[in-house]
């Protein structure tokens, strides 16, 4: 064997041996593995940490203990399991995904990474962490906390979004993929990063792979991976109708189906203040009174929203709201739907 070669296998059995030690072995998707719990997992996971993840994955998977019962739920159901934790196209792809699966693929999962990367919401680094635990198959991974991880022990310079850096990285990635364990050695390096190699403050005295880190060697693990080229965040802005009955109900609309909480329930919008009477008058709302609320902001992975809550009294209940896309509903029972956290939060608060 190659130096070289050597030095890639001393990587992943270093890893190996201390995921034996100190690894984390009780996370509910890692008991009674399967394609499916590793795919919802993996999904969950996706840009959202464990530890939010947990309670959510617990709820899916005690709902929807299979990939036909996922397929077979309503999309605003599934959206609703979803509130809170962000990132809703992941739960449109997972509907979709769920239900090619169970009518295409007779609901047995895709074992390749090339057949899971042409399924909705599963790209490369998914379909090789599924792959990789769900059938030990030999594939590797490259999500952030591998990134870092690979990136610091190879001082590989530059932001990962670069084509030219993620190729770099994906190679790495690749070489130290052992053909055996291939399921252990994906949660472990997941692991090392998530627990030691952490963004901030890395415990790199504890770290099994320290002996040849260069960023370690060189006291610069601040500065791998590189940072995203900074670039001002837009920002959008918007009133939010809480528009209020006399039974004290107040109205919400489903978005459509794709763009920023695609699907999910909430308040009709308009523009700026001088449009109020307007944009209620389209809903044929008559205004009684109204009274404008402080700006709040929520920020998305893009720019940041603005919104304004407007809370609104009407004497009538319009006609027009007739349609599945609209509906009068009391704050406390507002039932089973997607909602986006900020609206959530401002349903509450009308209690």
């Amino acid at each position: 064997m190659s130096t070289k070669l050597a030095a890639k296998a001393a990587f992943a059995q270093r890893l190996l041996h201390w995921f034996d030690q100190h690894g984390r072995k009780d996370l509910p998707w890692q008991q009674n593995i399967k394609p499916y719990r590793v795919w919802l997992s993996e999904i969950m996971l996706q840009q959202t940490q464990v530890s939010t993840v947990i309670p959510y994955y617990l709820r899916m998977s005690e709902a929807y203990p299979n990939v036909q019962a996922l397929a077979a739920a309503p999309l605003d159901e599934i959206l609703h399991h979803w509130t809170g934790l962000g990132y809703y196209a992941r739960a449109r792809n997972l509907h979709k995904c769920a239900q090619i699966i169970s009518t295409e693929l007779d609901g047995v999962f895709p074992d390749t990474v090339e057949q899971l990367e042409a399924l909705p919401g599963i790209g490369r680094s998914t379909a090789g962490a599924i792959c990789a635990i769900a059938y030990n198959r030999h594939y590797a991974i490259l999500d952030g906390n591998v990134k870092r991880v690979l990136a610091r022990h190879s001082a590989i310079a530059g932001w990962p979004g670069k084509s030219a850096v993620a190729k770099n990285l994906w190679e790495i990635a690749e070489g130290h993929t052992p053909t055996q364990r291939t399921g252990d050695y994906t949660q472990a390096i997941m692991d090392l990063g998530a627990t030691l190699c952490t963004r901030t403050k890395p415990a790199c005295s504890q770290c099994p792979v320290n002996a040849d880190c260069q960023a370690f060697a060189r006291d610069e693990t601040q500065l791998y991976p590189g940072k995203k080229p900074p670039k001002t965040t837009p920002v959008r802005q918007t009133l939010l109708l809480l528009i209020r009955d006399q039974q004290n109900r107040v109205l919400l609309q489903q978005r459509p189906p794709s763009g920023i909480w695609g699907g999910l329930w909430s308040f009709p919008e308009c523009p700026s203040e001088s449009e109020l009477n307007a944009s209620c008058a389209q809903l044929g709302i008559s205004v009684d009174n109204y009274q404008v609320a402080d700006t709040q902001r929520h920020t998305f992975s893009h720019f940041h929203l603005d919104y304004t809550p407007v809370h609104i009294n009407t004497s009538g209940t319009t006609t027009r709201i007739a349609d599945s896309s609209q509906r009068w509903v009391v704050p406390t029972a507002h039932g089973e739907i997607g909602l986006p956290a900020p609206i959530l939060t401002l349903l509450q608060s009308l209690k």
